[in-house]
C-alpha cells in the first residue's frame, strides 16, 4: 500500500525467518493434554519444556496452508514474528479501496480521518441504506443489519457468541490461524466444539452485507491510523486476564517468558488492573501493532471499553500466569 502509508510489505524478506522457524517445525508437538486433530499421539509436555523447542514455530494443528495476506501463517503466527514484526497486508484491500486511502492521506487531523472512515464504511457497504444491497424487511432471517460495529460490540460482550465465531472465521480466512477455543477447547476438528464453531460461523455470515470485507477495511484502517499516531512504535505492552491458566497450550520457555499458543483472536487491555477484572490471573506481553485488529483509540465514540484491544493470536511469549 505504497500510496497510503509510504511503504510496501514483502513476503520474501529473509529477515522474517532469521530464527529459522521453518527448521524447527518438525520438532514441534502439542502439549500432553492436547489431542492432535490429525490423530497422532502427543509427545511433548509444553509446560515442563520436555520435547519443546526454545523458539517453536506455529504448530501445524493451529494453522492452514493458505491465507489472504502477504505472509504465511507459519511466519505471522510464530514467536519470531512477535519479536520481529512486519506489516501485514490483506490481499486486494489497497487496490479495491484506493480512492479512500488517497483521500485519507490528505486529512491532517485524527478527527477528520475517523469521520472519513465512518462515512466511507456507510457509503461503501450501504450500512444506512440496506435496501440498496438487496435487503427487504420481509426477508426471512434477515441479518443485514449486522455490521462491523455490532460485530465487534458482540465480541466484547461474549467472545463465544455468533459474533465471536465470525471474527475467528475472518482471522482463519485472512491470516490462516485456526481457532483454538470456542465455548470449549478445539482439539479435534471432528468434535463438537469445532462443529459448533462452524455452525455459528455460517449463521453469523448468512445474509450479511460483505461482513468479512468490512473487517478487512477495519483492520487496514486500524493499521494505518496506529502507524500515523505512533510513528516508529512496533509494540504495545498489553495485559489479559485469564482463567484456568494451566489448561492453555504451552510450548516452552524462552528468555524468562512462557511461550503459549493463544486463540486466533483475543481481547487485551492496556491496563493491568482492568485486565484483572476478567480472570484470576493476568498475563502481560508485547503485542505487535501489526496484530491489532481494532481498538477504541481508532474508533472513538463507537466502542465500549476504553483501552481494550482486539488482537490476532498465534505464539506469544508472556509473563505472569
Amino acid at each position: 500500500m505504497t500510496d497510503s502509508c509510504g511503504s510496501a510489505a514483502w513476503d520474501k524478506d529473509v529477515a522474517q525467518c532469521r530464527n529459522d522457524d521453518n527448521a524447527c517445525e518438525k520438532n514441534a508437538a502439542p502439549p500432553r493434554d492436547v489431542a492432535d486433530p490429525r490423530g497422532a499421539a502427543p509427545e511433548a509436555d509444553g509446560a515442563s519444556g520436555k520435547g519443546a523447542h526454545d523458539n517453536p514455530t506455529l504448530p501445524t494443528w493451529a494453522r492452514i496452508s493458505i491465507n489472504r495476506c502477504n505472509l504465511p501463517a507459519v511466519i505471522l503466527g510464530s514467536h519470531t514474528f512477535q519479536k520481529n514484526p512486519a506489516p501485514l497486508v490483506i490481499d486486494g484491500v489497497a487496490e479495491l479501496h484506493r480512492d479512500f486511502f488517497r483521500m485519507l492521506h490528505l486529512r491532517d487531523t485524527a478527527e477528520e480521518r475517523v469521520q472519513l472512515f465512518y462515512d466511507y464504511m456507510s457509503m461503501c457497504f450501504r450500512l444506512d441504506s440496506l435496501e440498496d444491497a438487496g435487503f427487504a424487511p420481509d426477508m426471512p432471517k434477515n441479518r443485514g443489519k449486522l455490521n462491523y460495529l455490532k460485530l465487534i460490540r458482540g465480541w466484547h460482550f461474549n467472545a463465544d457468541s455468533v459474533e465471536g465465531a465470525v471474527l475467528k472465521a475472518w482471522a482463519e480466512s485472512r491470516f490462516g490461524l485456526l481457532p483454538r477455543h470456542h465455548r470449549a477447547p478445539i482439539r479435534d476438528f471432528s468434535g463438537e466444539a469445532y462443529n459448533l464453531y462452524l455452525e455459528q460461523r455460517a449463521t453469523g455470515l448468512y445474509n450479511t452485507n460483505a461482513l468479512e470485507s468490512q473487517l478487512d477495511l477495519v483492520y487496514t484502517w486500524t493499521q494505518l491510523e496506529l502507524a500515523r499516531c505512533h510513528p516508529g512504535l512496533s509494540h504495545f505492552r498489553l495485559y489479559r486476564g485469564v482463567n484456568r491458566w494451566e489448561a492453555h497450550e504451552f510450548l516452552g520457555q524462552k528468555d524468562g517468558e512462557t511461550l503459549v499458543l493463544l486463540n486466533n483472536v483475543n481481547s487485551f487491555s492496556g491496563d493491568a488492573e482492568r485486565a484483572g477484572e476478567f480472570g484470576d490471573r493476568v498475563i502481560a506481553t508485547e503485542v505487535p501493532l501489526a496484530k491489532i485488529i481494532c481498538c477504541a483509540e481508532v474508533l472513538p465514540g463507537r466502542l465500549q471499553g476504553e483501552g481494550e484491544y482486539l488482537v490476532i493470536g498465534g505464539v506469544y511469549g508472556v509473563k505472569g500466569g
